[in-house]
């Protein structure tokens, strides 16, 4: 029998009863509707963290103080801080990799000036910190090395602060009170949104390290310091080169342990992505239960459908069709249903994860990749559970299918 005349056949079939067909391919619209919901979500989440990633900064290296011991027992990273803006600036001096360094001041005050007041942290840092941190400016300019040099009451606000005290209006050459020490604005970031762990990047004023340190801190210690290499391949490199260049500035003998901690971005991006891709695979097992399910609920269908058509079955076998032609006619019917069945349930999936996207405020992304498997996986079913009751139709007698009542 001709494969188009086979189709047409199929079909008729399936129309018989729409709404046992209906029903039948509600399990598959289900399944992959499912599936296409849970990986977006993954897979939104995992651009998301990678976003957030590459906006902490581009092959960012980032030091900061070390542990202390007492009695055998850690006290924990950074509980013991001998980092200096001299560590700093022989890293800058001496190292051969890296493109940028930057050493960090935190505190935190209150920022008084425009139409109010706000709390937020001071960041003061070189001027390798935009080039690092990959910083772009809403209006203005960021400081030079002749502010840091001069210790210049300058500052550059974060979105949020800008948009806290200055509302609607351009802060740029205004005055601010950090500890009642006044500042310039000069610049204006644009926003970067908030960190994987919640943080919003945007509320910070930055400000030169050297007048944070001086004016407002008053501590000869760091927070931390950042560096870039301008080569993601040199990032391991890098880091070694760091870690011999610290404890050379902070005189540790061979048999002492380090006193800072060595980070780079590389590390936690595939931490994260590892912990995504994790959820979306296990999201996706979970809701691919369900299109087994909709496969059994095919198989028992195409079962019921060859009990009652047994007496057609013998009619077509008697008048010349073939076990074959038997066979690849139910198992057409199968996989039509579960194709059509998956192709509602990639339309299905896909509004779903629109919805959650604008209703939730999740981020979801459908790939085209996942809707091809999705289809795939739909056919595959149809073709496993369609399977066994079309070899089963094929396999009946003849004459025993003509005289079935």
């Amino acid at each position: 029998m001709k494969s188009t005349r086979l189709l047409k056949v199929a079909g008729k079939s399936i129309l018989k009863n729409k709404m046992r067909t209906l029903l039948t391919m509600l399990g598959i619209i289900i399944g992959v509707a499912a599936v296409i919901v849970m990986v977006a979500i993954g897979q939104g989440a995992q651009s998301q963290i990678e976003e957030q990633i590459q906006n902490l900064g581009t092959n960012m290296i980032v030091i900061t103080a070390g542990s202390s011991s007492s009695g055998g027992v850690s006290r924990g990273s950074g509980s013991y801080n001998r980092l200096t803006v001299k560590d700093a600036e022989l890293i800058a001096q001496e190292s051969v990799l890296l493109s940028g360094v930057s050493p960090v001041v935190t505190t935190f005050t209150q920022a008084v000036g425009g139409q109010g007041n706000w709390r937020t942290l001071i960041n003061g840092v070189g001027t390798d910190y935009e080039y690092i941190r990959a910083l772009t400016l809403k209006s203005g300019s960021f400081f030079d090395f002749t502010d840091v040099r001069q210790m210049k009451k300058v500052a550059v606000l974060g979105a949020t602060v800008a948009d806290n005290l200055f509302p609607e209006q351009d802060p740029v050459g205004q005055k601010i009170r950090l500890r009642n020490v006044p500042f310039t604005i000069i610049g204006v970031l644009n926003p970067k949104g908030q960190t994987a762990t919640g943080n919003d990047q945007d509320d910070q004023i930055l400000a030169p390290y050297t007048t944070v340190q001086t004016r407002l801190r008053g501590r000869s210690f760091i927070s931390q310091i950042l560096v870039n290499t301008s080569n993601p391949n040199d990032i391991v490199a890098a880091e070694e080169e760091i870690s011999v260049l610290m404890r050379e500035s902070h005189g540790l003998a061979q048999w002492e342990d380090d006193d800072f901690t060595v980070r780079n971005q590389t590390e936690l991006a595939e931490a994260a992505q590892g912990t995504t891709e994790v959820m979306t695979f296990l999201l996706a097992a979970i809701a691919s239960i369900s299109l087994l399910v909709g496969g059994i609920g095919i198989m028992n269908i195409m079962l019921v459908s060859v009990t009652e058509r047994t007496r057609e079955i013998g009619i077509r076998m008697a008048i010349g069709a073939r076990g074959a032609d038997v066979l690849t006619q139910f198992l057409i019917e199968s996989i039509v249903m579960s194709v059509f069945g998956g192709a509602l349930g990639v339309l299905v999936g896909f509004a779903g994860s629109k919805i959650l996207a604008n209703v939730m405020g999740w981020g979801t992304e459908v790939s085209p990749e996942i809707v091809a498997v999705a289809i795939a996986f739909s056919a595959a079913v149809g073709i496993f559970f369609g399977f066994y009751p079309a070899r089963k139709a094929a396999a009946l007698n003849p004459i025993d299918a003509l005289r079935y009542e």
